[in-house]
């Protein structure tokens, strides 16, 4: 056994190692040697190291999770104001006759006015000569009447993002669908006397100008996840965020998304399965993000990078273009041959756009605004709950990481003193 004095000394090298001189209990007669005092004392620093490591560590995956979860409230926030949003649509209310405009009819008669453009062709003989349409197998239809919009006043920034011609553009199932359209003379004129021009003279009138034909099959689709369990197969699209990582204010929503299609149309897809939205759609919008003012939109410059529109009728284009002016005029050369079934109540409160998306049908859609409200009100109380867990926690992760930087520089000093010790 050890000897009284030993004990002693190594009891109280126990005790408090950096209270007890090496030197002293060597020449006491024994005790622990400096080497041996040095590696006790480095083993039980470790230690100390290896604990406030892993308490550092646990403070730090509290935090990464309870970030995660308020991105998850964030998002799931949004989405919901975008559901409350085609719940409860903006702008003033307008007469009957000017909401009755937007319905698909009369999406109808806007195209018909067009009376010498393919669309307006295309439009006349679908609703006169069904049995001419072999002519237009191929053909879906005209972009105006493939999607329907919820918002009047996203529909009318839209249809001006887009442009007439776009709008009036014939969708096709594949390129020789396109190629059937339109022949040409050996020296490269188009023949007026056949494909869609032939049918234009059959019914007394004259394709003018150029106009757009969209293969579906030779677009680029989008490559990606879609929105889970969403009848509409909406794109899951990365939400945009500012420079300190939240969310724009005001954001509602990608474009292509916020288009809803018929369920007829629902079935129209590719040779390869893809669909209106991952092809047409997207070609037309690609990720154009939606806000509800244009002060939201301009403050959200540094991440909008392929355009952005708002309702109350702010247009960004990719490459920093914006558009500027009003969207409403007064001049009844907006809305030219329509004769004079237009009242002067509508003429005044119509917009610069001849064709716009149509609105769908009303649905029991406003009785559930009251449960969208609930749920975002639950969200948000689970929100700054979540926002203070993470100031909470952020606390003691900051006082770990202190701790923990005050326990290394005490081991990096004695590492030092241990060194300088030995070479004596």
């Amino acid at each position: 056994m050890y000897p009284t004095g030993q004990q002693i000394s190594f009891r109280a090298a126990v005790q408090d190692p950096l209270m007890v001189d090496p030197k002293e209990t060597t020449q006491n007669g024994g005790g622990i040697s400096q080497a041996e005092f040095a590696l006790f004392t480095s083993n039980r620093i470790q230690s100390d190291l290896e604990a406030m490591g892993i308490k550092l560590k646990l403070h730090e995956d509290n935090l990464k999770f309870l970030k995660a979860q308020k991105t998850k409230l964030d998002e799931s926030i949004l989405d919901l104001q975008v559901h409350m949003n085609k719940l409860n649509p903006s702008g003033p209310p307008r007469s009957e006759n000017c909401d009755a405009n937007l319905q698909g009819e009369d999406i109808n008669e806007q195209i018909l006015r067009h009376a010498n453009s393919a669309a307006g062709v295309l439009a006349h003989v679908q609703s006169r000569h069904s049995s001419q349409m072999t002519l237009t197998k191929g053909v879906v239809g005209v972009v105006a009447k493939l999607g329907k919009v919820h918002d009047e006043n996203l529909s009318q920034v839209l249809s001006v993002y887009l442009g007439t011609r776009s709008m009036l553009a014939l969708v096709c199932k594949d390129y020789d669908s396109v190629k059937g359209l339109e022949s040409y003379d050996s020296q490269g004129n188009v023949d007026r006397n056949a494909g869609l021009h032939g049918l234009a003279s059959s019914i007394g009138r004259t394709i003018e100008g150029h106009f757009d034909a969209i293969s579906l099959e030779n677009l680029r689709p989008y490559v990606g996840q879609y929105i889970a369990g969403d009848p509409q197969r909406r794109l899951n699209l990365l939400k945009p965020k500012l420079p300190n990582g939240e969310y724009p204010p005001g954001f509602l929503g990608f474009a292509v998304n916020m288009i809803q299609i018929d369920p007829a149309y629902l079935l129209c897809v590719t040779a390869y399965g893809h669909g209106l939205r991952e092809t047409l759609f997207y070609s037309l919008f690609s990720r154009l993000q939606v806000y509800k003012k244009r002060g939201d939109m301009i403050s959200a410059l540094p991440c909008i990078s392929e355009g952005a529109v708002s309702l109350d009728g702010g247009i960004v284009r990719t490459g920093g273009i914006l558009t500027l002016g009003s969207r409403y005029e007064d001049s009844d050369n907006l809305f030219p041959s329509f004769g004079s079934s237009l009242c002067d109540k509508c003429r005044n409160c119509s917009d610069e756009v001849k064709v716009r998306f149509a609105k769908p049908s009303a649905s029991r859609a406003m009785d559930n605004h009251s449960e969208a409200e609930r749920q975002m009100k639950e969200l948000k109380q689970k929100k700054e709950k979540t926002l203070e867990d993470i100031k909470r926690t952020q606390v003691l992760r900051d006082h770990a990481v202190y701790n923990f930087g005050k326990k290394k520089d005490e081991f990096v000093r004695f590492l030092a003193q241990s060194s300088s010790t030995s070479m004596r």
